[in-house]
């Protein structure tokens, strides 16, 4: 599958990278090497697969669900720059 710039761009945006030249083409041709592995899952005959949720039979262990830490927010956010109570304040990253 081809990989554009433009799609390149689109994709450090999001993961706000900024990236040179040279990493551009580099990412370009790594992306569309990782497609194309993707692609070949596609051409593998699965059709006699049973679907399953697990390949292990190994059921989950169940225990009680309860807390077992002292309250502690307080503590964790003593050192936090910019916070209102235990509540932290970050910077908008939307746009």
């Amino acid at each position: 599958m081809p990989v554009t710039l433009e799609d390149v761009d689109h994709i450090a945006m999001l993961a706000r990278l900024g990236l040179t030249e040279d990493e551009r083409a580099a990412l370009r041709g790594e992306l569309e090497a990782i497609l194309g592995y993707v692609e070949q899952l596609s051409e593998v005959d699965t059709s006699s697969v049973e679907a399953t949720a697990s390949t292990v039979d190994t059921p989950a262990p169940v225990r009680e669900d309860r807390v077992r830490n002292e309250d502690r927010a307080e503590q964790m956010v003593a050192g936090a720059p910019d916070r209102d109570g235990t509540y932290l304040r970050v910077p908008k990253i939307l746009e």
